[in-house]
């Protein structure tokens, strides 16, 4: 059979080698150690420093840092490779889609400075400070501000959910350097700043973490003067919104690409269970209620996984793919979602037993129709850029 239930054989995907390794490291931490972290809201310290002395968490820096010097499409097959054997990426993988700012637009000095250390994993660039509480996914409208002050700029605001700010040595921060009412554009007067948080902690930069409804080390965090060498402003002041809006593309396909893991990972747990639960003396997988609803979430992911690749072709071509990449990250989310509701409804009542992961993943899964970007924004931006509909506000 060429195809297995969680989606295309081995000698068609691409890193077919990258992928089998990312497998192996994955057996090293099963459901168990998952759980484990659940519990106490952990960070996967031992799993995270896998991946980095694998080199995975450097595969886009190029080889001149130290790094890998593979494209877009390497870091979307591991993070892919992760989500399917049941791990969880969200601990690191901001590395991967932050890492595009600084290589696109970061100084030959920045680069020299931090990408091999990142690269050898003496460095976690894993904070990306954008949201605020106020101004939401309305990032033009954020008003954490970075004052000019002689060599250094001085940073007043707040970030909300930031993720991993607990264990990231590095944050990519965007600040507004020029009040709003002074710009002819509101993407204009934004600023994108790398922050080196170990000296920045306690010397005006708060960090507090947010309890949700998955162990995602998300975090609120407070600017109180905080001080920034100039020389970490990535590119030119003022043109940030610009150089975030490239990692933000990125971000959309690496993303897509967990949750198309994440619906391989419940529509093989939810095959195996079918196959192996006997009710009335057959297999429930005989049943067409049982298998209707897999099928058509094998369905889905299918097409999700068509238009990620094609986001991804775009994207390394150097190709506007603002339409490939938003929807490949909604129909990837929506799949996910309907596949973990097939695998919970198969599983029934052992569908909510911490034991079988399914309850774990299903939390997990949720998010991403609402993070990084929500359905319903990505719905506008293909109404208005696709499309050609008014600006809807």
């Amino acid at each position: 059979m060429d195809h297995g239930t969680a989606g295309t054989s081995i000698s068609d995907v691409p890193y077919p080698d990258i992928r089998e390794a990312v497998r192996k490291l994955c057996a090293q931490f099963p459901g168990e150690y998952w759980r484990r972290l659940d519990a106490v809201r952990g960070y996967p310290t031992e799993f995270v420093q896998s991946l980095t002395e694998a080199g995975y968490l450097a595969v886009l820096i190029p080889e001149t840092y130290g790094g890998a010097g593979l494209p877009l499409s390497a870091a979307a097959a591991i993070l892919e490779v992760i989500h399917a054997e049941g791990c969880n990426g969200a601990a690191c993988h901001a590395q991967m889609y932050t890492m595009g700012t600084v290589l696109r637009h970061g100084s030959d000095a920045q680069k020299a400075a931090f990408l091999p250390a990142i690269a050898q994993g003496e460095l976690r660039l894993q904070a990306f400070g954008v949201t605020e509480p106020t101004s939401g996914s309305d990032t033009t409208s954020l008003s954490t501000f970075a004052r000019r002050d002689g060599d250094s700029y001085v940073v007043n605001g707040q970030k909300i959910w930031t993720s991993r700010a607990e264990h990231s040595d590095l944050m990519l921060l965007l600040a507004r350097t020029t009040p709003r009412d002074q710009v002819t554009r509101r993407t204009d007067g934004l600023s994108t700043f790398l922050v080196d948080m170990r000296s920045a902690l306690g010397s005006g930069l708060t960090i507090r973490p947010i309890r949700t409804m998955m162990n995602h080390n998300s975090c609120e965090v407070f600017f109180d003067n905080l001080r920034v060498p100039a020389a970490n402003l990535v590119g030119e002041e003022g043109r940030g919104f610009r150089y975030i809006l490239d990692g933000m593309n990125a971000e959309r396909l690496l993303i897509a690409s967990e949750s198309i893991g994440d619906a391989k990972w419940f529509i093989a747990k939810a095959v195996a269970y079918a196959n192996e639960r006997k009710v009335f003396g057959r297999p429930i997988g005989q049943n067409q209620g049982i298998q209707f609803p897999i099928a058509r979430a094998h369905a889905q992911m299918r097409a999700a996984e068509l238009m990620l690749h094609a986001g991804l072709a775009r994207y390394e071509a150097g190709q506007a793919c603002g339409e490939e990449a938003n929807t490949a990250k909604m129909l990837a989310a929506e799949a996910a979602w309907a596949a973990g509701e097939a695998c919970i409804q198969t599983h029934g009542g052992f569908g909510f037993a911490e034991e079988y992961d399914v309850e774990r993943k299903y939390r997990e899964a949720r998010l991403y129709q609402v993070a990084p970007i929500s359905t319903n924004l990505i719905l506008s931006y293909i109404a208005e850029h696709v499309l050609g509909m008014p600006r809807s506000y």
